[in-house]
């Protein structure tokens, strides 16, 4: 009996996983709508250009979690020096919460 080729079988797996994470993302969009919609987060764009024009690097990935009762932006900022770091936002205030690796603030 022949062994199947890795390559079909992770064509397969990808396909098949596909649509679920599709599903979820709409519905992370979605939450993120009705709550800036319902006052409890501040625009992702306003958020956006605080932070790169606080911090030296650009964003590269934004998540939007709740965690412990609010709502909570993480962001992966790409500094010229390659080290990506991670900071924390408040999403409603936009007050810094936790911060993750080589951080640096502009002067």
């Amino acid at each position: 009996m022949r062994a199947l080729s890795p390559l079909p079988l992770l064509v397969l797996l990808l396909a098949l996983g596909g649509p679920p994470a599709l599903a979820r993302d709409s519905g992370d969009h979605d939450r993120a709508r009705a709550a800036m919609q319902a006052g409890q987060i501040r625009p992702l764009a306003d958020l956006l250009a605080e932070i790169e024009r606080r911090y030296i690097g650009q964003v590269i990935e934004t998540d939007l979690d709740r965690e412990d009762g609010r709502w909570v932006y993480e962001f992966k900022l790409l500094p010229p020096t390659g080290h990506v770091y991670t900071l924390e936002v408040d999403a409603a205030t936009g007050t810094v919460l936790d911060t993750d690796g080589p951080v640096q603030e502009r002067r």
